[in-house]
């Protein structure tokens, strides 16, 4: 009787301190293949007129590591969003993510890290490499080599010959997107690799982000082969630009005058902010525009409501039914109604990946997305189902010691009391 009493306790004192393990928890090898089974989520689309476009290029391999930057919800070609939000807006936009700018949580996208190509939203990257580099009030000579542009693209109006601030040359850059004004500032900023140089410290700073899956061929934007992105790494990229008092400033500067050169003997003109984003949405920061052919329409935007700031990214879009700005539009009113909570995962922050690969085998590499909250013990229980050492060692311990303590009480309630009076 007493070992059924001692049997029930143990199994009463394993269930309180040992957390129950949830039905979803898996070991960890086996996670890899119940995410290769799942289907992915298919993203709301919305009809597209059929345009005539060159071949796509050919993206690199897919590396697994990459895939899974800022948490494994992210490694889908589909859709990733919190349980029990409502749909997103139907876009044309072939890839897209919506994530906080201040606390880095992604609060939704489609095909975040597949590959795509930025076209003049690579001028962000541009910003982020060089705008912390040069002085704004540094004058800067035009150069013919700067005009070397593909015919038709978009230009400010530099002038070979010409003096501009760095200033104006980065307002040209960000309102007009100016593709003269994107060489103007890498070969600057590339030192004696002049735009070369450039272009090469753009691709490391792209590394020093996270943005694993951006390649720089050009620093504007123009196509160029083996360039390419991703919503996720536009995002990362659009953080850090943000994250300049300068940008912002620009990125909201709605009209500026180009000046005049006596010398060449040419008047100033005035150029205005093409993102109709700052226009037109209520709270609004800034973005980019970008178009080529290739690329067809891309779109960074970031707007501020109720003491959030959001950025939206999107790759691919045709302008109908509906503009690239105003897609990212409704994607910003779609995050703006999440709970301040919701999240399917985070952009890593500048130098993490760098940081976790270079830190020696074995140590433990900083967690790529919180985890959600479920509580202490279901936590526990997950960890343990994980093969967690760290948490099964103390639960086990602990158990040990009631249990412990259980039978020594059992075996001393058996022993017979020694007789005599008592004391008072």
């Amino acid at each position: 009787m007493r070992a059924r009493v001692l049997a029930a306790a143990t199994a009463a004192v394993l269930v309180t301190v040992v957390p129950a393990v949830p039905a979803h928890a898996a070991p960890a090898q086996a996670a890899p293949a119940a995410r290769a089974a799942r289907a992915p989520l298919p993203c709301p689309k919305a009809p597209a007129p059929k345009v005539s476009r060159p071949p796509r290029p050919v993206p690199p391999p897919a590396v697994p590591q990459d895939r899974v930057v800022g948490g494994e919800q992210l490694d889908t070609p589909g859709l990733a969003a919190p349980a029990g939000a409502p749909a997103p807006p139907a876009v044309t936009a072939t890839s897209w993510l919506v994530a906080d700018l201040d606390s880095g949580a992604v609060l939704g996208a489609c095909g975040p890290h597949e590959y795509g190509t930025p076209a003049s939203t690579q001028k962000l990257l541009l910003a982020a490499t060089m705008m912390p580099k040069l002085d704004p009030k540094q004058v800067v000579t035009v150069t013919r080599g700067d005009l070397n542009i593909a015919p038709g693209s978009s230009a400010v109006g530099l002038l070979v010959g010409g003096r501009y601030t760095v200033e104006t040359v980065w307002l040209g850059l960000l309102l007009n997107s100016g593709n003269e004004a994107a060489n103007v500032l890498a070969r600057l900023g590339g030192g004696a690799g002049g735009v070369t140089g450039g272009v090469h410290a753009m691709n490391e700073e792209a590394r020093r982000l996270g943005a694993r899956q951006t390649h720089a061929v050009t620093p504007s934007g123009l196509d160029g082969k083996g360039q390419f992105t991703s919503a996720y790494d536009l995002a990362l990229i659009a953080r850090s630009c943000f994250a300049n008092p300068l940008f912002r400033r620009y990125a909201l500067t709605e009209r500026t005058q180009i000046p005049a050169q006596p010398a060449l003997k040419k008047g100033g003109f005035q150029i205005q902010n093409e993102n109709q984003l700052i226009y037109r949405y209520p709270g609004a920061l800034g973005g980019k525009t970008g178009f080529t052919e290739l690329a067809r329409h891309s779109y960074v935007g970031a707007a501020q409501r109720n003491g959030r700031r959001l950025v939206v990214t999107l790759l691919g879009a045709e302008a109908r039914p509906v503009r690239g700005w105003q897609q990212g539009a409704q994607l910003l009113d779609w995050g703006f109604a999440l709970p301040r909570d919701a999240q399917v995962g985070r952009l890593v922050e500048p130098g993490e990946l760098d940081a976790a690969e270079a830190a020696p085998s074995g140590s433990p590499a900083p967690p790529t997305a919180p985890a959600p909250w479920h509580g202490p013990a279901a936590t526990a229980g997950r960890r343990m189902a994980e093969g967690d050492w760290r948490v099964i060692g103390p639960v086990a311990g602990g158990a040990a010691t009631i249990v412990g303590v259980l039978v020594a009480v059992l075996v001393a309630r058996r022993r017979p009391r020694p007789t005599g009076r008592r004391r008072a």
